[in-house]
């Protein structure tokens, strides 16, 4: 057993290197899926290989067996259980540089915008109305966009504030907008599952968070209960946000160039 531990323990740097990279990639994984229900599967899987490891070790020959099936296995079934997680890390790396699209807004366009719809929110919050809209980035909403009724209109406070009118034919559901223009209306989007989120966020405030877990699209949500405004941002959300706040980083963030790596997250700045 010495024998082969001090063999395992004789790595060359190039082996080194190697190992390195494998644990930055697993760790950044993790970072990635932390907070869904895929982090379970991922320790569970992390305690196979150890005791793998420790089987080959030790020399039990049946145990390694047993352990070897299992860990091919859960690696044929790897691409199913992890099927969100793998999607979301591929759009982040088809949204590079080296695929971004000429779709941004220049610097006067998008303070208008963002001028236009701070208001929207900020009037529908201090009514009460629920709201939520959905600011696409580099990743195309279209499969979601499709689900709702198709405007292509300018983006307005006025439009806005009266697309979620109560009791109208278009208020329940997402508004997407692409650019400076209000996209779709009354359209459905992902619901989180993130087990992480207030047991007291309703369906609005989930699939708000949900579309941002699969793509890199801004979302701002109006609580109907409280009036709050909130921001979802790379899964992450931000709540009770006043107008002076949300201006600041939609001004500051909305349409930047993803120049980061593709694992790096951003994190919004509210209160």
């Amino acid at each position: 057993m010495l024998d082969r531990l001090k063999d395992w323990l004789q790595l060359s740097p190039v082996t080194i290197i190697d190992l390195a990279i494998v644990l930055y990639i697993v760790y950044r994984l993790y970072m990635a899926i932390r907070g869904t229900r895929a982090v379970q599967l991922l320790k569970g899987l992390i305690v196979l290989v150890f005791f793998n490891l420790i089987s080959q070790l030790i020399g039990l020959t049946v145990t390694n067996w047993l352990l070897t099936q299992a860990m091919t296995v859960g690696i044929v079934a790897l691409p199913i259980i992890f099927y969100p997680e793998l999607r979301r890390a591929l759009e982040h790396i088809g949204r590079g540089s080296l695929f971004s699209k000429s779709t941004f807004l220049a610097g006067d366009e998008r303070k208008v915008a963002v001028s236009e719809l701070t208001r929207a929110l900020v009037q529908l919050s201090s009514r009460r109305v629920g709201a939520l809209v959905v600011w696409e980035q580099e990743t195309g909403l279209k499969d979601w966009s499709e689900s709702g009724v198709d405007l292509d209109a300018v983006l307005t406070s006025e439009l806005i504030i009266n697309i979620f009118e109560p009791n109208t034919p278009l208020h329940d559901g997402a508004v997407i907008l692409r650019g400076d223009r209000i996209r779709a209306a009354s359209c459905y989007l992902p619901l989180s599952d993130n087990p992480e989120l207030s047991i007291g966020l309703g369906t609005r405030h989930r699939a708000g968070v949900g579309i941002t877990e699969q793509s890199d699209a801004v979302s701002l949500i109006v609580s109907e209960e409280t009036g709050a405004i909130s921001l979802a941002n790379e899964g992450k959300l931000t709540r009770y946000l006043d107008e002076k706040s949300l201006r600041e980083w939609l001004e500051t963030n909305l349409h930047r160039r993803h120049q980061e790596s593709f694992f790096r997250r951003l994190q919004p700045n509210g209160k």
